[in-house]
C-alpha cells in the first residue's frame, strides 16, 4: 500500500482556502436570491409550465454555450480572476432577469447569467482543487458546503424580500451589489502564480476496470469520463428540481403560501450543506464509491416516498433527503475527472462541468412538458430516477484511500 506524505498547509494556503470558500458562497447566494422569485415572475409574464420550463432552460443553455470557453478564460486570467469576473457578470444577468418585462428578455438575461456562471463554476473549482492539493487531503466538499450555505442565505434573503413586498428587480440589484463586492475582496487572498495540473495521488483501492495513473487514454478512460458526467448530471437534475420546480410544486398542487413554498429549495440546499460538511470525512473514511451509493439510495427513497404520499411537510423532507443524498456527487465527479490519465490538466474537469450542465438544460423543459401532459408530481419523478442512476454508476468512483501521514 502506498502512503501519501502530506505537508501541513501554510498561512497563505489557509487564507486561500477561506478566499475560495467566499467565492463559492457568493456563487450560491447570487442565484438563490432569484429562484424563489420564479413563481412571481412566471405569473407576471403569464406563461404556461412548458413555456416557463423553456425560459428557465436559458440559464443552462448559456452555460453549455460558454462552458468550453472556461479553460481558455482560466489560462488567460488565472482561475481566481476568472472566477471573480464570472461572478460580476453573473450578477448582472440575474439583476436583468429581475427587471425583465417580457419572456424574451427574461430568457436572455438567464442565458447571460448561465454563461458566466459556467466560467465561475469551473474556475472556482479549479482554484479549490489547487488548494486541496496544497492540503494533501480532501477539502473540496467543504467548498461545496459553503456554496450550500450561500444558497440557503440567498433563499432566505429572497423569502424575506417577498414577505416584505420588495419588488424583484430592486431586491436582486441590492443582493447583486453586495455579493460582487464580497467576491472582489476575496481575490487578493487567492493562491498566486499560474494554475497547475493535478498532482498524482496513489489510490489504495481503485475501482475495477479503471485505468491507473500511468495508463494511456482509451476506451476505459472514455467510459469512466462518461460515467462521471452522468453521476454529476444526476446531481444537477436534483438541484434543478429544487431550484426550478420546488416552489411551484409546493405553491401549486400542494397549495402552500408563496413564502412557505420557498422552504422546499431551502430544505434541499440546507440538507446538501450538511452532507457536504460531513462529506470530506466520510469520503476519507469510506471512499467516494460507498458515499455515492448511500446517497443515491437516500435520494431515491426519500423523494420517492414524498411523491407517493404528497403533503407539504413530507415534500419538504423529500427535497431535504434528495439534497443530502446528492451532496458529494458533483465534487466527486469533478475531482475524479481532474485526475483522469492521459488528459491535459483541467481537461477532465472542464468536460464534466460542461457536459453535466446538459442536465440543467434538458431537465426544465422535460419536467415542464410532463407537468403539462400529466402533472408536476409526475415530472418530479426525475429526482428518484437520478438516485437510481447513481446507484448503478457509482462503481467508477474511487474506494478508500490510504490515510496521509504528517
Amino acid at each position: 500500500m502506498t502512503v501519501v506524505v502530506a505537508t501541513p498547509p501554510t498561512v497563505a494556503d489557509r487564507r486561500a482556502r477561506v478566499a475560495v470558500a467566499v467565492l463559492f458562497f457568493t456563487n450560491g447566494a447570487l442565484f438563490a436570491n432569484l429562484l424563489p422569485r420564479y413563481p412571481q415572475i412566471k405569473e407576471a409574464l403569464g406563461i404556461t409550465n412548458a413555456g416557463y420550463g423553456l425560459a428557465v432552460a436559458a440559464f443552462p443553455a448559456g452555460a453549455v454555450a460558454a462552458g468550453l470557453a472556461a479553460g481558455v478564460v482560466i489560462r488567460r486570467l488565472g482561475s481566481a480572476r476568472a472566477a471573480v469576473a464570472g461572478t460580476l457578470l453573473t450578477a448582472a444577468g440575474i439583476v436583468a432577469a429581475g427587471f425583465s418585462g417580457t419572456v424574451a428578455l427574461f430568457a436572455a438575461a438567464l442565458f447571460l447569467a448561465g454563461a458566466m456562471d459556467a466560467i465561475t463554476d469551473v474556475a472556482q473549482n479549479a482554484h479549490g482543487l489547487r488548494v486541496q492539493r496544497r492540503y494533501g487531503r480532501s477539502v473540496i466538499n467543504s467548498f461545496h458546503a459553503i456554496w450550500s450555505i450561500g444558497a440557503v442565505t440567498g433563499g432566505a434573503m429572497a423569502a424575506g424580500a417577498i414577505a416584505l413586498g420588495v419588488p424583484p428587480g430592486r431586491h436582486l440589484a441590492v443582493s447583486g451589489a453586495v455579493f460582487t463586492v464580497v467576491a472582489s475582496a476575496a481575490l487578493r487572498f487567492c493562491l498566486p502564480g499560474p494554475d497547475t495540473g493535478p498532482a498524482v495521488e496513489p489510490v489504495a483501492d481503485a475501482p475495477a476496470g479503471r485505468p491507473g495513473k500511468g495508463a494511456l487514454p482509451g476506451r476505459r478512460t472514455a467510459w469512466v469520463l462518461a460515467a462521471l458526467v452522468l453521476i454529476a448530471t444526476a446531481g444537477t437534475l436534483v438541484e434543478d428540481a429544487g431550484s426550478s420546480w420546488a416552489a411551484l410544486y409546493l405553491s401549486g398542487p400542494l397549495h402552500a403560501s408563496v413564502a412557505l413554498a420557498a422552504s422546499g429549495f431551502i430544505a434541499l440546499v440546507g440538507a446538501q450543506f450538511v452532507g457536504r460538511v460531513l462529506g470530506d470525512r466520510l469520503v476519507d473514511r469510506f471512499g467516494q464509491r460507498a458515499v455515492a451509493r448511500a446517497g443515491g439510495l437516500v435520494t431515491a427513497a426519500g423523494m420517492g416516498l414524498a411523491l407517493a404520499f404528497p403533503t407539504v411537510p413530507g415534500t419538504v423532507l423529500g427535497f431535504a433527503a434528495a439534497g443530502f443524498g446528492v451532496a458529494t456527487l458533483v465534487p466527486a465527479a469533478m475531482h475524479e475527472a481532474d485526475e483522469l490519465p492521459g488528459l491535459k490538466p483541467g481537461t477532465g474537469l472542464a468536460l464534466v462541468s460542461w457536459l453535466m450542465r446538459l442536465g440543467f438544460l434538458l431537465s426544465p423543459p422535460l419536467v415542464g412538458l410532463v407537468a403539462d401532459a400529466f402533472s408536476l408530481r409526475a415530472g418530479l419523478l426525475v429526482v428518484p430516477f437520478a438516485g437510481v442512476l447513481v446507484l448503478l454508476l457509482a462503481g467508477v468512483l474511487q474506494g478508500r484511500r490510504s490515510r496521509p501521514q504528517h
